[in-house]
């Protein structure tokens, strides 16, 4: 979904939020596929926390947009509430693993 908000972003942001925030959007399954292949629940838990930490960044990448009054409100939105159920998902599911 990220993807695909960011083809409505200014090109002057190309190298700063449009980067960002797929690097932030990658990141997240990414920290969750490697640290399942980890030996223990523990240092599993670790890399949810990254993913976390990354989706909390991803948010910040898109509220960063809605002040800046960038790209289409409802994608925009969309965006938001996803990345915020991921962050639901993720809590839930490191707190489980404890």
């Amino acid at each position: 979904m990220a993807l695909y908000y960011v083809q409505g972003l200014p090109a002057i942001e190309r190298y700063n939020l449009i980067d960002q925030i797929n690097r932030c959007s990658c990141s997240i399954p990414s920290n969750i596929a490697e640290g399942s292949g980890k030996r223990t629940i523990n240092h599993f838990a670790e890399f949810l926390t990254t993913a976390l930490t990354s989706s909390f960044e991803l948010e910040t990448q898109l509220l960063i947009c809605e002040r800046r009054q960038y790209g289409d409100t409802n994608k925009l939105k969309d965006c938001l509430n996803l990345t915020s159920e991921v962050q639901k998902m993720i809590f839930s599911f490191r707190d489980n693993l404890k």
